[in-house]
């Protein structure tokens, strides 16, 4: 039944209706296993010797065969990781950051240099005009 969705309940005839349940059901958080939790179930999955013991470590668990696969390629690689930070994507270069730092501060001091050149240009026409308006009472004759 959707959220939209009023139920209905009939009882000696009479239909009543309620209204829809408000509350937004959170989505399911993956979960995560610690470097211990993975060794101990690894542990216990190597030690199982009878028939239907790894399936019944995987329901009571409630994991999927092919995490112990991958749990056990990462041991062999000594790789086996829990809470340690991992990121996603692409691995970042540090040469490439410090290129885009270099870049970002080239484009700033470029803008800092115009702007400085604007003033001093502002400057030497007031300088200019202001010669050119003394110059003139300077040369009358007297």
């Amino acid at each position: 039944m959707s959220q939209n969705q009023s139920k209905k309940s009939s009882h000696n005839g009479l239909v009543k209706e309620y209204p829809a349940d408000p509350e937004v059901v959170p989505g399911a958080a993956r979960r995560r296993f610690s470097e211990a939790e993975k060794r101990r179930i690894l542990e216990e999955a190597d030690a199982c010797t009878e028939p239907g013991e790894i399936g019944a470590l995987l329901r009571r668990e409630g994991i999927y065969s092919s995490y112990l696969a991958d749990w056990r390629r990462e041991r062999e690689k000594g790789q086996l990781q829990g809470l340690r930070s991992q990121q996603r994507g692409r691995p970042r270069n540090e040469q490439a950051t410090e290129v885009s730092k270099l870049r970002q501060e080239n484009e700033r001091l470029k803008a800092q240099l115009a702007q400085a050149e604007l003033i001093i240009t502002a400057q030497k026409k007031l300088s200019q005009a202001l010669e050119q308006t003394l110059m003139p009472n300077k040369e009358q004759p007297s």
